[in-house]
């Protein structure tokens, strides 16, 4: 069951960069009088069909039609490609709990692939709401990141140190910081995309405006998530080290990430802030959850275990 779940979480990874490719294409060949705007996509044809006259006018209406078409049949395609990549992974993920008899979080491999899957979640969630195609040629890549982070990392396994033995909270602690990561994940890609919207010119992309939006809907889904994993860690922390919290490194940073979200809603709520200065927030946030990924790498704490 151990190669199950290892054989599952590599077909998993190469679906996710064959739909990283599928979106690729799909971006590519957007006609270039189309724009993607709230899902709905429209054809700016100048009124050609709609002033013509006779079959010469419905002929280059048909020409114009079937780029946006194969568009769409392209866009569709990356998104069922996707669709079973998250599949992949939840078996995978699942096979792995019937071989530990507990969560996959307790290592860096683990965490990793749930880190994955929860942003594959919340990707195909936005993408599903939102219809916007652009936002795959950030998370796929970043997906992929984190998938072959955790292929470099230690898969076997060990049994559970003392402090872990707690199925209940290590099952809702990091459920909670899986989940409210892979929003922050599509937070992210979506202030990228905001930023960089003024020097691109990417054929079907969508407003700033539906940018700005998504951003702020994936850190309304994520921060709730954040306050409860953390207020889950210092009843665990309590439990396990007998102290609610210590300022460990991981600790610390997640507070940190906490402050950092709460503050961007703070600002687009109270001081309508929208635009360049919030997708910049969003930018700092996810960096503080990658540091607090990463961070017990290099400071070391409770939390070196994972």
């Amino acid at each position: 069951m151990l190669d199950f779940s290892r054989y599952t979480l590599l077909v998993g990874t190469l679906l996710v960069a064959l739909a990283a490719i599928v979106y690729l294409l799909a971006q590519v060949s957007s006609p270039k009088n189309a724009r993607v705007e709230g899902g709905v996509r429209e054809r700016e044809l100048a009124g050609v069909g709609a002033r013509g006259r006779g079959r010469g006018a419905s002929t280059i209406d048909a020409r114009a039609a079937a780029p946006a078409s194969r568009t769409g049949r392209l866009t569709r395609a990356g998104y069922l490609v996707a669709l079973v990549a998250g599949l992949f992974l939840t078996a995978s993920l699942f096979a792995r709990i019937m071989v530990t008899g507990h969560a996959p979080f307790t290592n860096q491999h683990e965490f990793a692939t749930s880190f994955a899957w929860g942003i594959m979640v919340s990707f195909l969630y936005f993408q599903w709401r939102y219809k916007v195609r652009s936002m795959a040629l950030v998370v796929l890549p970043l997906v992929l990141v984190v998938l072959i982070y955790g292929f470099n990392q230690p898969s076997d396994v060990e049994p559970l140190i003392p402090a872990l033995q707690n199925n209940l909270m290590l099952t809702l602690h990091v459920i909670t910081a899986v989940l409210a990561y892979g929003a922050a994940a599509v937070s992210f890609a979506a202030a990228v995309l905001y930023l960089i919207h003024p020097y691109l010119h990417w054929k079907g992309m969508p407003s700033a405006e539906l940018l700005d939006e998504i951003g702020y809907r994936a850190v309304v889904f994520c921060f709730p998530l954040l306050t409860v994993m953390i207020g889950l860690g210092a009843v665990w922390a309590d439990i396990a080290w007998g102290r609610y919290w210590s300022w460990d490194p991981k600790e610390t940073a997640s507070l940190v990430t906490w402050l950092i979200y709460g503050a961007y809603l703070h600002a687009r709520v109270v001081a309508d802030w929208r635009g360049q200065r919030s997708a910049w927030l969003l930018v700092v946030g996810f960096g503080a959850v990658v540091f607090t990924f990463l961070g017990n790498h290099f400071f070391g704490g409770l939390h070196s275990y994972g």
